[in-house]
């Protein structure tokens, strides 16, 4: 049996989780777990080294948006596809685009089996050998789909249910769906065989190919990607999933977890302190305290509590409130993130000052690592006036290349095309212009 084609979802930016993670700087890149030899590896690294141990003959696709590509690919080395969203429309769209590309542009046959899956479950290797299980089913036309159902550990009122038509062997027809019981339903679903929906989803490949056909002509990929918007922005459980004629699920009895809020997290966190951190001794209990500022931070009698200061934010919380606070950061949070790390350097905001009560005046600090270039700065978000502070190297402005001196300054206009070559580390400050746009 040909193995099945694996598209891994890469979407959102874990707004649970700030202020480590945001819309730059998606939790699934933080390295902040650690692999079999004690190095820090980022959930994504982790599921591409469990893929390669557990299913080594499968062809591996990333559907992502265009923000996280060159994360994933400063992340992970090796050869895997990537379909880059035109725009966030959750999982529906990006399943159908991530499906029109494996039959357009790498030539899948239409009778392969794509199985579906997050690319940031935290998971034993057993998850991923349940896909030779899923690529079965689905060829032996069990069902439409063919779901992958966790075995649940507790009554949770976090995850949706699977609700099979019988309680042993494997594929199970599902009867219903339910999502996010309180305590005492949860418990009763259980009794009933109920397992918790991680997500992971297998089909034949014409199945999804054909529903796009629903939704207008699109004769390839490109046609498809160019016209995105007319693809419904909902999930592909509601979407596709719970109007399926025939739905199949495979249990999956080993370890599986969610690592989206700090309580999570931070249960497989092997470090309870990272940066410049000062604790009391003696004084706290289950506290994790993470410092990216250059400032010192000293924690005393937490218990139960994360501790987290970047750039962008400072959040103390209780554990269990942390997984409550999404509605509070959207608050809270700007529109923008205030630092992040590319392929080439770095980026972060460090002036905030007022031009106006309406329009902030920003100013980056932008830093392009020695022996790297930094390409396409003469977009919108690096327009205004650049001072090279440090380093060493060249940049070329609208085809003009020019030694860059520290102290020299240069005016980047809008329509420029601009660009760094560093030969060792370059540091540069840039005052937007007030009609630059913050990214």
């Amino acid at each position: 049996m040909k193995p099945a084609h694996i598209v891994l979802l890469s979407g959102g930016s874990g707004s649970r989780l700030w202020p480590l993670s945001n819309d730059a700087r998606s939790k699934q890149f933080l390295k902040v777990l650690r692999n079999e030899e004690g190095e820090h590896v980022s959930m994504v690294q982790r599921t591409f080294e469990q893929i390669q141990r557990a299913l080594p003959e499968s062809v591996v696709t990333v559907a992502t948006s265009a923000s996280q590509v060159e994360a994933l690919r400063g992340q992970v080395t090796g050869n895997y596809e990537i379909v880059v969203e035109p725009e966030r429309r959750d999982t529906a769209p990006a399943i159908l685009l991530a499906c029109k590309h494996l039959e357009d542009v790498q030539n899948v046959n239409r009778d392969d089996t794509v199985v579906v899956m997050p690319i940031d479950s935290y998971v034993d290797d057993a998850y991923f050998s349940c896909v030779r299980l899923l690529n079965e089913a689905v060829q032996q036309n069990a069902g439409d789909i063919v779901l992958l159902g966790v075995e649940p550990t507790y009554p949770s009122e976090k995850y949706g249910y699977i609700v099979p038509t019988r309680f042993e062997g494997a594929p199970r027809s599902v009867s219903r769906f339910e999502e996010k019981p309180t305590e005492s339903r949860a418990r009763s679903l259980i009794d009933q065989g109920a397992l918790w929906n991680c997500g992971v989803f297998g089909f034949r490949l014409s199945f999804v190919l054909d529903l796009i056909g629903r939704y207008g002509a699109f004769p390839t990929f490109s046609d498809l990607r160019m016209r995105y918007e007319e693809l419904p922005k909902n999930s592909f459980d509601y979407e596709v999933v719970e109007h399926a004629e025939r739905i199949a699920v495979v249990p999956y009895s080993g370890s599986w977890k969610d690592l989206g809020t700090w309580n999570t997290l931070t249960e497989e966190m092997r470090d309870a302190v990272a940066g410049r951190v000062y604790q009391a001794p003696d004084s706290c209990d289950n506290v994790h305290v993470i410092n990216e500022l250059d400032l010192p931070l000293v924690v005393a009698g937490l218990s139960d509590a994360v501790v987290v200061a970047t750039p962008d934010g400072v959040l103390v919380s209780s554990k269990e409130a942390s997984a409550h606070i999404k509605a509070t950061v959207k608050e809270a949070a700007e529109d923008f993130p205030l630092q992040d790390k590319t392929a080439w350097g770095s980026y972060r905001y460090v002036d905030l000052n007022a031009f106006s009560c309406e329009r902030p005046r920003l100013v980056k600090e932008v830093s392009v690592c020695g022996g790297m270039t930094a390409p396409d700065l003469g977009d919108e978000a690096y327009r205004g006036l650049w001072t090279f502070v440090q380093g060493e190297g060249e940049f070329s402005l609208d085809s003009t290349v020019h030694v860059l001196r520290v102290g020299e300054t240069v005016v980047v206009p809008a329509g420029s095309t601009f660009s760094i070559t560093a030969s060792e580390d370059v540091h540069a400050l840039v005052t937007l212009t007030d009609d630059a746009p913050v990214s």
